[in-house]
């Protein structure tokens, strides 16, 4: 074959037929492309339609076959409307849509006919688009202007020589249509708007939530946003997102949607095997999607039911901070649309929980900065009066009522000064402690009820203990929460169990909602109580517990009497 002869080869296979089901495969080559060899090489797979390059177009047997087998719907029509040619993909619209399609073509004529000041035509093509009365199908038509080569000749040479080009009309002898079905372009570039909107909305609404709305409040409206947006864009039965915990290198499920407690106590790294697909994704920062549960090694069970998955990272930049996954009870639910979205829409749910944790813990800081100043702010008026009583005292003598009176300012001097350094030290230790302590007096609503309390801070798990055994509780005081989740467990084994669990959420190992969650799951519904440091709560662990039956949360640092109180209110509810 020589260098200088074109070869096309087109395989068309949207052309085939219910007598010949092989797609139709078009040469077309000068003199030195062998086509009966390429024929005869290929007749068993393709339908063979051999063409020249020199035939005029219409009339080519392998030109109409082109336009036959194109996946647009394609016609020839003059500007009165008169059809001079359409193909078959165009002949099968119904005749409402070629109704459309025609007034579609006047008002592209209308345009494509207005004349520039100089008489050129101002465009040879318009392109417009029309939807069903229904909306149900879209379409986007293309109309070409076409003169006829001869048609236009003859009409110059018949032109006077004294017209002007201004005086010149464009001439249309054809208009080329195309009509192209937009329906799945349309839908995608809704449902793409849709999850943009989504996005902003998300983040912004995290933003206003943390300054409006206390801790509860503010996680279980972020909680409801990111599960009813995912729901709408990402069509799924059950639904979860883990993050990464720096501290444990787990990936912690914070938000789920259908998934039932246990789902939570399943121990997932980011690594690529042994950790199920959310632990691969994690390592990989790679999306996957599980057509079949009961045949992907990879799958590790949610839900029961479920046949099918779509699991993608959660990113920062280029950083995986965790996993978003979604199950089907359908198999093949999730193609390469349903992953593209869930991965564009996970980006705004990476952003909004960062802005989330960065904002709440901005306020922990903020907090903790206040309290120092305002420790720092009282600590000379204080002193002031300390000295005022000392020169007082070197005064004359006093008498006895003075002394006392004077004697009671001062203990309240020191007692502004412990309070404002007990809150100055924020989540590391409680309020109201030494009174707390000093009632040894046995409330009826707590003796000989068994207690357990869990807190990594030393000073935090003996304080409570000491003030719930002086009013009558039989304490079990665990240094984290692994050991109190073991505690709950081997109690269980002996048929025993706790009538009140109090826990921190922030431990280094187990945190607050996998406390919990024992509780639920050996013990029923043993009243719970959580407790977090200036309200920050990096799991969501007080939104999950709360749908499930958390008693209460209390914020350090509280009044320890508040933890009585919330304590005799759960013992008494609980009896």
């Amino acid at each position: 074959m020589g260098t200088d002869d074109p070869l096309v080869l087109n395989v068309l296979e949207t052309t085939t037929t219910m007598a010949d089901p092989r797609p139709k495969l078009v040469i077309v080559g000068g003199s030195g492309v062998p086509a009966q060899e390429l024929s005869a090489a290929l007749g068993d797979r393709y339908q063979i339609v051999i063409g020249s390059p020199d035939e005029s177009p219409f009339d080519a047997a392998w030109a109409v076959t082109v336009l036959e087998a194109t996946g647009d719907s394609v016609s020839l029509v003059r500007p009165d409307g008169q059809m001079l040619w359409s193909n078959s993909r165009y002949r099968a619209l119904e005749p409402a849509i070629q109704s459309r399609i025609a007034e579609v073509c006047r008002e592209a004529l209308a345009k494509l006919s207005s004349p520039t000041p100089r008489g050129e035509m101002a465009s040879k093509n318009a392109v417009i688009e029309f939807a069903t009365p229904d909306q149900s199908r879209f379409f986007e038509v293309s109309v070409t202007a076409a003169e006829d080569a001869k048609a236009a000749e003859k009409r110059a040479a018949a032109q006077p020589p004294a017209s002007t080009p201004s005086a010149a009309r464009p001439t249309i002898d054809y208009l080329a249509v195309i009509v192209k079905d937009i329906t799945r372009a349309h839908r995608l570039r809704l449902k793409m708007d849709a999850i943009d909107k989504a996005g902003s909305e998300l983040i912004r609404i995290e933003a206003d939530a943390v300054r409006q709305m206390n801790s509860i409040e503010r996680l279980k409206y972020m909680e409801n946003k990111i599960v009813a947006y995912a729901h709408d864009l990402l069509n799924f039965d059950h639904f979860g997102i883990r993050l990464l915990d720096e501290r444990t290198g787990k990936l912690e499920l914070v938000i789920s949607h259908g998934l039932p407690p246990s789902y939570a106590e399943f121990d997932i790294y980011p690594l690529p095997d042994g950790n199920g697909i959310s632990g691969a994704v994690a390592a990989t920062g790679r999306s996957y999607v599980c057509e079949d549960v009961a045949t992907d090694p990879l799958f590790l069970p949610g839900l029961g039911g479920a046949r099918s998955s779509l699991t993608v990272p959660l990113k920062l930049q280029d950083k995986v901070i965790g996993v978003l996954n979604v199950e089907s009870k359908q198999a093949r639910a999730f193609g390469s649309e349903d992953k593209q979205f869930a991965e564009i829409f996970a980006r705004s749910i990476a952003v909004a929980l960062h802005i989330l944790d960065l904002l709440v813990v901005e306020r922990t800081v903020v907090n903790k900065s206040v309290t120092g100043r305002v420790e720092g702010e009282l600590s000379e008026p204080l002193q002031d009066i300390s000295h005022e009583l000392d020169e007082l005292l070197r005064g004359t003598p006093q008498d006895p009522e003075t002394l006392r009176h004077m004697a009671r300012i001062r203990a309240d001097v020191d007692a502004i000064r412990s309070r404002v350094r007990e809150v100055a030290q924020g989540p590391t230790t409680l309020l109201g402690v030494d009174k707390a302590l000093a009632d040894k007096s046995i409330d009826p609503a707590m003796k000989g009820r068994r207690v357990l309390v869990a807190d990594d801070e030393a000073k935090i798990r003996r304080i409570i203990g000491d003030v719930l055994r002086n009013r009558g509780c039989e304490m079990t005081v665990c240094d984290n929460g692994a050991s109190a989740i073991d505690a709950i467990t081997k109690a269980a084994a002996l048929g025993l169990t706790y009538d009140l669990v109090v826990s921190d959420i922030k431990m280094p190992d187990r945190n607050g909602y996998e406390v919990f969650a024992a509780v639920r799951r050996f013990m029923g519904h043993v009243p719970v109580i959580l407790m977090t440091g200036f309200g920050y709560d990096p799991h969501h662990s007080i939104v999950r517990a709360s749908q499930e039956g958390l008693q209460a949360v209390l914020f350090k640092p509280f009044p320890v009497e508040r933890l009585v109180d919330e304590a005799r209110k759960a013992l008494t509810v609980s009896t």
